[in-house]
């Protein structure tokens, strides 16, 4: 389908989905919250396609993270709420579906699953991540995931949560997500769990480069950094020859196979003057008048 139209490709998919569901032997969705006091699964979505993988197929597996589980149906509005209001500024998703048992002649089959759930709950400093209700809220509020994008983390949950998540799992694999961080707090801020993200995130610095997982490259950047940033005018003075050099270098320099960012990106083009310079100036101004 050759189109920009949001009805035509919908239709399309339909048209080329809805055989899949009729003919399906088996369907399987995850779950955004279970119930203990019911024994229920609730499913949130905007689509509807779960609804119809639950409902047309005569088995239905259900997947679910061991912290899904709520204690009682009246705390679920309260989570249903948080979810679409942090996700997308919803009252409540287009399709809360409850599920208690299969559909007739069929079977359900809910799989809970650990996969070190366990471990991080007894964790102290990273508990809290198991609070994630999955909303995106961090995602969309992080400097660093609104420019680089889901796929750059190379995980199945990008953004600052996932940077988390990932680091504690497989660390080998996954020790510079916690890097990927401007420590500026705005996840921590909008997180309707009130997970401590930018905490964990720097935490999780300190136990990798305590384990090993920090290339030695990386550390002696940071050292040399850390170096820079206790000396003022050092920096300030690099930053002066930074934006006088950088911009008249060649292409063929500064995009070198040293400069992984810029097998993708460009660099940002140079301002004239820093942000200090120009604050001290506007001050300067105003004490004038």
């Amino acid at each position: 389908v050759s189109t920009q139209s949001t009805w035509d490709l919908t239709r399309a998919a339909r048209a080329s989905l809805r055989e899949d569901f009729l003919s399906a032997d088996a369907g399987l969705t995850g779950v955004n919250f279970a119930i203990a006091q019911t024994g229920g699964v609730v499913v949130c979505t905007n689509e509807g396609n779960a609804d119809m993988g639950a409902s047309l197929p005569k088995l239905h597996i259900a997947s679910m993270g061991m912290e899904k589980i709520i204690p009682r149906l009246e705390d679920l509005s309260v989570f249903t709420r948080l979810l679409a209001r942090s996700a997308t500024g919803q009252a409540i998703t287009s399709y809360t579906s409850h599920f208690h048992q299969p559909i007739e002649g069929g079977e359900m089959h809910i799989i809970i699953v650990d996969n070190k759930r366990a471990e991080f709950l007894a964790n102290e400093k990273y508990r809290q991540a198991l609070n994630c209700i999955r909303c995106g809220a961090c995602m969309n509020t992080c400097p660093v995931y609104r420019r680089s994008g889901g796929h750059s983390y190379e995980y199945v949950i990008p953004g600052p949560i996932g940077s988390t998540l990932s680091a504690f799992r497989d660390p080998a694999k996954h020790s510079s997500l916690p890097f990927a961080c401007t420590l500026c707090g705005s996840c921590t801020n909008v997180c309707p769990a009130k997970i401590d993200l930018d905490s964990q995130l720097y935490n999780h610095r300190q136990d990798l480069a305590e384990a090993g997982y920090v290339p030695k490259s990386k550390m002696l950047s940071m050292q040399m950094m850390t170096f820079l940033f206790k000396h003022p005018k050092l920096l300030d003075f690099s930053g002066y020859m930074a934006r006088k050099i950088v911009p008249k270098l060649p292409k063929s320099l500064l995009y070198s196979k040293y400069n992984v960012w810029g097998k993708t990106r460009d660099l940002p083009e140079f301002p004239e003057h820093s942000f200090k310079e120009l604050y001290t100036k506007m001050k300067k101004e105003e004490n004038d008048n």
